[in-house]
């Protein structure tokens, strides 16, 4: 089992790349996770929707780079499907038993996704109607991928 997570921008904060360790470490066992960091735009307070499709559009070029070819992708959009953490654990072994071994996250940049990214995901999920800051997102992926596996394993941590 491989999983990527492309996320646009660098993980900046120490609190956040700890818990990322803590939670990567922890899924060594049951697959090999890798984070691909694709660099941001800077982005303009207020610009113009064009201007704000522009960079999206920059960095959605440098995801599909990052994207191996027969991939499962999957795109955190604020739009996309809700799913339970139960829920998102059964996608993960209808995946496998699809022989689909290689799955990859993408969480983008503080303006979003682009449209191009979002048509070439297989899944667009959502965690929540809210908004999170983006690399809080990483933090919050790696704990759910974590807590699915548990849950397909039927080891304790789920509650």
């Amino acid at each position: 089992m491989k999983i990527d997570i492309i996320a646009v921008g660098k993980l900046k904060e120490k609190y956040l790349k700890m818990g990322m360790e803590e939670y990567l470490k922890r899924l060594q066992s049951y697959a090999k996770v890798k984070v691909v960091e694709v660099p941001d735009e800077k982005t303009v307070e207020g610009g113009s929707p064009r201007e704000v499709e522009i960079i999206q559009e920059k960095e959605s070029q440098g995801i599909l780079k990052k994207i191996p070819e027969g991939a499962q992708v999957i795109v955190l959009d604020i739009k996309g499907k809700m799913l339970t953490s139960e829920a998102l654990a059964e996608s993960f072994e209808e995946y496998g038993l699809r022989g689909k071994s290689h799955w990859v996250f993408i969480i983008g940049g503080s303006v979003g996704l682009s449209e191009s990214i979002l048509k070439r995901a297989d899944l667009r999920l959502s965690f929540s109607k809210m908004t999170f800051p983006h690399q809080l997102m990483r933090l919050i992926l790696v704990e759910q991928i974590y807590r699915g596996f548990k849950i397909l394993k039927k080891e304790p941590y789920h509650k």
